[in-house]
C-alpha cells in the first residue's frame, strides 16, 4: 500500500539496516501487505562478530517466516569451569548453530522472493514532518531504525542515553574442525566467557566476552582446556563488537522506531538477541500497520523482559570474583534450576 503525498506516491515504511533484525522487520512488513525499502549500504552477505546460536525459540520465529538456515543442532547449554561442568537441555525444540553469512542469504533470499527492494545506501538524514518521515529528503509514511549496536539514526534523533557500568566487548573466530558436542558451551574464566558454537559438520565458532581488549589469541589462552582442543589449527578472521552495552532514551520518537541492537542491548552473556530482536520486528510492524506507533512504545518493556532481566542478574553476579567462581559448581549442583533458567531463554521472546 502506497501513501499519496501531493502528486508523488511514498512507502509504508523503510527499514534502516539490512541485517537479520532488519530484514526480517521487512518480511514481516511486506506480509503485512505494506510497501517496504531497506536501506542497507553493506554488499552481502553481512558478517558480525557474535555467538551464531538461535536458541529454540528464535529457530520457530524464524520458521514462521519461512526462514529455515543450514547450520548445526543444538541441544542445550553447557557450562565449564573449575573443573566442574553443569549441562541443561533444551526441552522445547532444538536450537540450531548457523553462520552469520548464511542466516543473512536465506533472509535475503526471502526478502527478494517477496519483492522488497533494497537501497545499497545508508541513512544520512532523517526529519520529522506531520504524517510522514524524510529519509534523505524522500519521504515515507513510518521509518524503523534496525542499524545495529551503535545506530547512526539512534545518534542523530539525539536518543543515545549514556550506559552505566562496566565495559563489555566480544571478539569472534572460527575454527575447522568437527564439533565435539551439539551443546553450546560456555566455558567460563576469571576474566572472560568463551562462546563454542557448532555451526556446521566441519566448523565451529568460538566467541569471547570480556572487559579487556586484548588480540584474540591471549583472550583464548585464559581458556587452556579449549585453547588445547582446538591445538594449531588455524583461526579465521577475528571479528570484534563492542562496547556491548548500549541504551535509548526511548523506542519510539514520532513515526521512528528503534528494534533489535538500536533499540538497546544489554549483553551477549546469555545469546538472545535474535530472538528478542524478532519479537520487536513483529510488535513494530503491528504498531506500524494500526497508524499507532506509541502500541510498539508500550509492547517494548514487555518484550524479552526475562531474558534482559536474567542477563543482568548473571552479568551483575559474575563481577565478583567469589561468586563468578562459583556459577559453574553451583549450576552443576542445581540441575533443574540450571535447565529451568536456560528453558526461560530457550523460549520465544
Amino acid at each position: 500500500m502506497l501513501h499519496c503525498r501531493g502528486f508523488s506516491l511514498m512507502p509504508d515504511l523503510v527499514v534502516a539496516g539490512g541485517g537479520p533484525v532488519g530484514l526480517a522487520t521487512a518480511l514481516y512488513a511486506a506480509r503485512a501487505g505494506l510497501d517496504v525499502v531497506v536501506r542497507e549500504p553493506r554488499p552481502g552477505p553481512v558478517d558480525k562478530a557474535c555467538g551464531e546460536g538461535l536458541m529454540p525459540g528464535a529457530v520457530a520465529d524464524l520458521a514462521g517466516l519461512g526462514i529455515d538456515p543450514d547450520g548445526h543442532r543444538l541441544s542445550g547449554i553447557r557450562y565449564l569451569g573449575n573443573g566442574r561442568t553443569a549441562e541443561a537441555p533444551f526441552r522445547h525444540g532444538d536450537g540450531r548453530g548457523v553462520r552469520r553469512t548464511t542466516l543473512h542469504r536465506a533472509l535475503s533470499d526471502a526478502l527478494a522472493a517477496a519483492g522488497v527492494p533494497v537501497v545499497p545506501r545508508a541513512v544520512g538524514e532523517v526529519e520529522q514532518r506531520p504524517g510522514h518521515v524524510l529519509v534523505d529528503g524522500e519521504p515515507t509514511a513510518y521509518l524503523v531504525a534496525a542499524d545495529g549496536l551503535h545506530s547512526p539514526v539512534r545518534r542523530m534523533l539525539g536518543l543515545d542515553r549514556p550506559a552505566e557500568g562496566r565495559k563489555r566487548y566480544g571478539q569472534r573466530v572460527h575454527v575447522e574442525i568437527e564439533p565435539w558436542t551439539s551443546f553450546v558451551e560456555v566455558h567460563w574464566a576469571a576474566g572472560s566467557e568463551a562462546y563454542v558454537t557448532p555451526v556446521a559438520d566441519d566448523l565451529v565458532g568460538i566467541a569471547v566476552l570480556t572487559e579487556r581488549q586484548a588480540p584474540f589469541e591471549e583472550l583464548l589462552a585464559e581458556h587452556p582446556a579449549l585453547r588445547e582442543r582446538v591445538g594449531r589449527r588455524p583461526l579465521s578472521r577475528t571479528r570484534g563488537a563492542g562496547p556491548l552495552r548500549q541504551r535509548s532514551t526511548r523506542q519510539v520518537d514520532g513515526r521512528v522506531l528503534l528494534v533489535g541492537d538500536a533499540a538497546g542491548y544489554v549483553d551477549a552473556l546469555t545469546g538472545e538477541g535474535i530472538a528478542i530482536g524478532l519479537a520487536q520486528a513483529r510488535a513494530a510492524v503491528d504498531a506500524v500497520v494500526a497508524g499507532r506507533p506509541e502500541r510498539y512504545a508500550a509492547a517494548y518493556p514487555r518484550l524479552g523482559r526475562r531474558h534482559v532481566l536474567l542477563t543482568r542478574a548473571l552479568l551483575t553476579s559474575s563481577r565478583a570474583p567469589v561468586v563468578r567462581r562459583r556459577i559453574v559448581p553451583l549450576a552443576a549442583r542445581l540441575p533443574r534450576v540450571f535447565t529451568g533458567v536456560v528453558d526461560q531463554l530457550a523460549r520465544p521472546a
